[in-house]
């Protein structure tokens, strides 16, 4: 009998070391997720917007080690969450070089825009306050100065709404709101005859 006893006694205390040894893990495994979670919610902003297939994998990996905590499989977790951690946190660098690679190629293409859209808009209104000091009988044959005076405003409207989305640090809308406004103004040109093809491109 002796014997058995001994197992049993053998099996108790290597069932009680492993408990002992499974909440010694427990703590370390917990905060070695929350690090690992902060780093990828860290990434998430720019990251979801520049490398998102990269984003997905590290949270799919995140959510692995979850599950893996609440299945108590605390080793797996001590394994995993530093090398997730660390991806996280170089995709969050990377993320947020290539938001400023994009960054300064919209803003190049906004200054493009905007001397473009400046110096048509300068031109259409100079043509069409000329054409508007004329009397009705002597405006040349073919001008539609109502139309070119309704398109001026609008482009003009649609110009200082992009003026302030730039400088609201809204790119994307701005480059378009200017698109818009240089569209006005070519349709304003179009209506006074007015050529302004020696213009500056609109930085397409």
């Amino acid at each position: 009998m002796r014997p058995i006893k001994s197992n049993i006694a053998l099996a108790l205390l290597a069932t009680v070391l492993g408990l002992a040894a499974c909440t010694n893990q427990m703590q370390p495994a917990q905060q070695a997720l929350a690090r690992a979670e902060a780093a990828v919610n860290a990434a998430a902003p720019d990251a979801e917007k520049y490398q998102p297939e990269q984003l997905a994998s590290v949270q799919s990996r995140l959510a692995d080690l979850k599950a893996s905590f609440d299945k108590k499989d605390y080793q797996t977790v001590l394994t995993g969450a530093p090398t997730l951690e660390k991806d996280a946190s170089d995709l969050a660098q990377s993320a947020a070089s290539k938001k400023a690679e994009t960054v300064k190629a919209l803003e190049t293409r906004w200054s493009e825009l905007s001397d473009s859209v400046s110096k048509e808009m300068d031109t259409v209104k100079a043509r069409v306050d000329e054409l508007g000091k004329l009397r009705t009988k002597r405006v040349p044959k073919g001008i539609d100065l109502a139309s070119a005076k309704t398109n001026l405003a609008d482009a003009n409207t649609l110009w200082q709404q992009a003026q302030a989305s730039h400088t609201a640090g809204d790119l994307g809308k701005a480059l378009d709101g200017g698109k818009d406004a240089k569209g006005k103004l070519d349709a304003a040109a179009a209506a006074i005859k007015l050529d302004v093809s020696a213009a500056p491109s609109s930085g397409k």
